[in-house]
């Protein structure tokens, strides 16, 4: 019992990260950010190249991205740079809960 509410937790814990990765267009943005080897960041206008979406397209699924701490920017004058960010929690807290799945169905 003590398990399954650990499990319920995490799912709580991990909403926003599996909402924000279960979509297509935020996937395939997640995706073009990962090509930016240099690591020195995207602007929308290279997501919009990318995905064949609009700006505020763009901007809403970015705005996911960042609320579950996936993506991240840095503003360089008046443009902005997205690129995945290097904080590892959202990616903690799957781990976690895949490892208590993990553990409960090897229970049964």
């Amino acid at each position: 019992m003590k398990d399954l509410m650990k499990l319920k937790q995490d799912f709580s814990d991990c909403s926003q990260i599996l909402v924000a990765l279960g979509d297509e267009k935020r996937q395939a943005i997640i995706i073009r950010l990962l090509e930016d080897k240099a690591c020195k960041g995207v602007r929308v206008c290279d997501l919009t190249e990318a995905t064949q979406l609009s700006r505020p397209a763009i901007s809403h699924h970015l705005k996911i991205l960042k609320d579950a701490e996936i993506v991240t920017y840095k503003s360089v004058g008046t443009k902005n740079y997205y690129y995945l960010t290097h904080e590892i929690t959202a990616i903690n807290q799957l781990k976690s809960m895949l490892e208590n799945v993990t553990e409960l169905l090897g229970k049964e």
